[in-house]
């Protein structure tokens, strides 16, 4: 018979698809192909047979022959039946009945490839009471299949005697449950419930993870989440240790319009210890608190506060959950207008060191600071205010209080022939009021303040030549800067500057220390050269070598930094990049006579994404500070190597070393496998740091997700 294509009412659409509303108006139509389509008037029964196909509303039905009886309200569609919808499932079937409001059906021999090639398998599924289906002898499983070999077991699956889905609560059922690994049966559930695929966040038991310290021994993790509303939830998580017994661990999360909140933390009663490390009897309660939120006024103004707090100084090391040693606690206020910018901020800090004496941490607030910058003239130049105010105290120790501000100009200057300079002139005042500041012989209070003129010409001339493959750089470069001598008075405490070192990075910097307590005075010369070759597919080299020069000594500096003789030591980098698939990057400081290397840094990386090998190296010579402490030569040595295997399994491991004691500081391992349906891991290391009741410990962690599953 001749085939045909027929727009068939909006009943036939009620039928398969619930498309009639209540009060029985028509809503969108379906097109039906066949074959032949057949209607018998008498009987009321309309039928299509041969390649038929309903196509309505996202869906497209395939079958060998489809039966509407309109007085039984049944529609029955058989032989070889294959549903597509629009997101992409394909369901498959020897039969489907249903009633034409949907409420009742039963589908057999059912096979079902979801979206994300999820399949699940079942002999028999009914639905009833037009919301619950309830399939039988199901399997379910969301690994590929073998494409050499389609009947091949999958890597895991849920085989059940009956599933059930209700679609008003969003629940799946099982019952009579068995988890299957390449066939074979590993565990067993009487009863198994978890969310449909609609529901995103749903309150329930996470996977939970297993591992075993040498410190804690083993232990297990729990994780429930609390699902609060669509834009909170929160996470709690019991943690049961062998060694220290029970922590309790708890995360909350909160999205809104304006801004969001992270708070996080734990307890544990665990047994009491003397900073030592030793046993003092009993058990103490141990806490740790970290909670960050950001709040947004308007696009231009930010609120913010952070809080990060522990019980006492080994905590978050023991307990594994960090190895921060200062916790910074913040609160700020900042506001951004076209090019100014405002801000006000206060910090809290606790050190987690066997050194740091809490009445020697300041509490700094509040630290107001304002910036603008004007936009750019004509000829480029523009002008900038920058302020700031800051007041810092401590319970035992100096407390200062500092108002700052300064102004500048800047312009640059391109010549013809491609030499670029750039000038810059500024003025900036301080005032102090500082409390019992530690001199030689005694400590000292009072007012003190300061002028700092400051004027620079910076000079660059780069030359560049190109061929076929590649093109060369040569770059000279000079900074003459001039300011005042002595510009650091000793009853000014230097409070922002102690975190200094010296390198290619800030060589042409006007001010080197960090913040505005310590400043860099006299007539100083900063000069440098860059060489480089660039391949246009590939081959990247670079060097570079610089030097500072100045008028007098400068006992800022002390002797170990490399600054204070009238030559500095030299600063430079060398990369080398010959092919895509090796990269390194040396970077050094050596004596004004090249005789010494003060420091050394080496970072190589080698291979590709399935092959990858990563090694740095660190040497820092002996350093003496007067305000923090003295620091030994050292040396470390950081490895890590990353293998891909067959079939999904990666290799992982790294290795750090301390090269002057010749010792391993920390080791490890992973091996993991990953696909489409199963992620699982086995991880252990070595940690051989010690500090108070942390020692050395071995930690091995094993982790696995089922897809779909958590």
């Amino acid at each position: 018979m001749v085939r045909s294509t027929v727009l068939v009412a909006a009943l036939v659409l009620a039928v398969l698809a619930g498309q009639v509303a209540a009060d029985g108006h028509e809503t969108d139509p379906a097109v039906l192909q066949a074959d032949e389509i057949t209607h018998d008037s008498q009987s009321g029964i309309t039928t299509a047979l041969g390649s038929v196909t309903l196509t309505t509303r996202g869906y497209v039905l395939e079958a060998d022959s489809l039966v509407y009886d309109r007085p039984g309200d049944r529609v029955t569609a058989s032989g070889g039946v294959v549903v597509v919808d629009s997101e992409g499932q394909t369901l498959h079937s020897d039969r489907i009945e249903v009633t034409g409001d949907l409420r009742e059906g039963v589908i057999e021999g059912i096979r079902l490839l979801l979206s994300n090639g999820a399949r699940l398998a079942a002999s028999r599924a009914e639905r009833s009471d037009g919301r619950i289906t309830v399939m039988e002898r199901a399997v379910y499983s969301p690994c590929e299949l073998c494409p050499d070999d389609p009947d091949d077991l999958p890597v895991w699956q849920l085989r059940a005697r009956s599933v059930s889905h209700d679609e008003e609560t969003r629940d799946i059922t099982y019952r009579d449950v068995t988890l299957e690994v390449f066939g074979i049966p590993v565990a067993y559930s009487p009863f198994m419930r978890h969310p449909d695929p609609t529901v995103e966040r749903r309150t329930g038991f996470l996977v939970p993870n297993y591992g075993r310290s040498s410190t804690l021994g083993a232990y297990v993790r729990m994780p429930y989440y609390i699902e609060l509303s669509p834009a909170r939830d929160l996470t709690v998580t019991p943690i049961i240790t062998r060694e220290e017994g029970p922590v309790l661990s708890a995360e909350y999360r909160e999205l809104m319009a304006t801004g969001d909140i992270l708070v996080e933390g734990s307890v544990a009663h665990a047994k009491a210890r003397h900073n030592s490390g030793r046993l003092k009897g009993g058990r103490d309660t141990r806490w740790h608190l970290k909670a960050n939120g950001l709040w947004m006024a308007d696009s231009r103004t930010h609120l913010g506060a952070d809080v990060h707090r522990s019980s006492d100084d080994s905590y978050l090391s023991r307990f594994g959950i960090s190895s921060l040693d200062t916790l910074v606690s913040d609160a700020f206020v900042e506001h951004f207008d076209g090019r100014s910018y405002a801000g006000a901020s206060g910090y809290l800090y606790q050190g987690l060191r066997p050194i740091d004496d809490p009445g020697q941490i300041p509490l700094v607030a509040p630290l107001l600071t304002y910036s603008y910058l004007t936009p750019p003239s004509k000829t480029g130049s523009t002008a900038s205010v920058d302020s700031s105010l800051l007041v810092l105290t401590r319970s035992d120790g100096t407390d200062s209080r500092r108002f700052s501000t300064g102004v500048a100009w800047q312009a640059p200057f391109l010549t013809t022939d491609g030499q670029h300079f750039s000038t810059r002139i500024s003025l900036r005042g301080d005032a102090y009021h500082a409390s019992d500041v530690p001199l030689a012989d005694r400590k000292q209070s009072g007012f003190v303040s300061r002028f700092i003129p400051e004027g620079l010409v910076e000079w660059r001339y780069p030359f560049a030549r190109m061929s076929d493959t590649s093109h060369q750089l040569l770059e000279p470069m000079a900074m003459v800067v001039w300011s005042p001598n002595g510009g650091n008075p000793r009853n000014i405490p230097n409070e922002d500057g102690q975190d200094f070192e010296f390198d290619e990075v800030n060589l042409f910097s006007t001010n080197r220390f960090p913040g505005l307590d310590r400043v860099e005075g006299g007539l100083r010369i900063n000069y440098g050269l860059r060489l480089g070759q660039y391949g246009h597919d590939s081959g990247h080299y670079e060097l570079f070598l610089g030097q500072a020069w100045r008028a007098r000594d400068d006992s800022t500096f002390d002797e170990s930094q490399g600054l204070s003789g009238h030559f500095s030591d030299y600063v430079g980098r060398l990369q080398i990049n010959p092919f895509p698939y090796f990269d390194m990057l040396y970077r050094f400081r050596m004596s004004d006579e090249f005789k010494s290397l003060y420091r050394s840094e080496l970072g190589v990386n080698v291979g590709t994404d399935d092959a990858n090998l990563e090694l740095s190296y660190v040497r820092l010579d002996e350093e003496t500070d007067p305000i923090i402490y003295p620091l030994r030569e050292r040396a470390q040595i950081n490895t890590g190597a990353v293998f891909r295997l067959i079939d999904n399994w990666t290799l992982t491991g790294s290795w750090r070393g301390d090269v002057d004691r010749g010792e391993s500081v920390l080791y490890g391992s992973t091996l993991a496998y990953r696909d489409e349906c199963v992620e699982m891991s086995l991880s252990g290391e070595r940690r051989f740091t010690r500090a108070m009741d942390y020692n050395p410990e071995t930690v091995i962690i094993f982790r696995i997700r089922l897809a779909t599953l958590g």
